[in-house]
């Protein structure tokens, strides 16, 4: 028996180290390597974490990859603190603080977090429903996973499946993954653990 335990937990540990070296991370826990600001709000690093927080102008602010993505599977950790209104932008293009593209939302409780929004065109495409969203911790950290292939695109928070979505114009774009802050002010969201695994 102790055998076949062994032999079980040996294949996990090689499946989950597998796993982690087709995980790329986008973010390094020291600086904003690979990353490009838009606009005037804030990004930095505090202790590993990447935060983004409203500037004085409480604008609508951005931080994006400088490689632009099609088909991955993305995970992503996130705690908000103050008003935590943001996001996860997928396939975007963005142009000065004007972004094309589609938002996977974070926002406090009741907010839709996990739902998907596209910028400048349709608006709400789908919206977790009232019961899905119970899976958001207002106050602790949060595990989001984005799966984007082809047309599809499904996301998970805490492990729950939250949406799923097939769309023919999200299945023809390709662009940046790009981190939000919302306008208005008062915003503050911490991030780690950005991984992507490309499809």
């Amino acid at each position: 028996m102790k055998t076949i335990l062994s032999t079980i937990g040996l294949a996990l540990l090689l499946m989950s180290s597998n796993a982690m070296a087709q995980c790329k991370q986008l973010f390094n826990g020291k600086d904003l390597t690979g990353w490009t600001i838009h606009g005037t709000e804030k990004w930095y690093v505090d202790k590993k974490e990447l935060v983004c927080e409203s500037g004085p102008d409480k604008g609508y602010g951005y931080l994006s990859t400088n490689s632009p993505y099609k088909d991955f599977e993305l995970t992503v950790q996130f705690k908000l603190e103050a008003n935590g209104n943001s996001g996860v932008f997928i396939r975007s293009d963005i142009e000065g603080t004007k972004i094309k593209g589609w938002q996977v939302e974070v926002a406090p409780p009741g907010l839709h977090t996990g739902g998907i929004y596209e910028s400048y065109g349709r608006g709400w495409l789908i919206k977790p429903t009232e019961e899905a969203q119970k899976a958001l911790s207002p106050t602790g950290w949060n595990t989001m996973k984005i799966h984007a292939k082809g047309n599809k695109i499904t996301t998970w928070l805490n492990g729950k499946q939250m949406v799923q979505l097939d769309d023919e114009k999200i299945g023809q774009a390709k662009g940046f993954i790009a981190l939000q802050i919302h306008d208005g002010g008062g915003i503050k969201v911490r991030w780690k653990n950005i991984c992507i695994k490309e499809l």
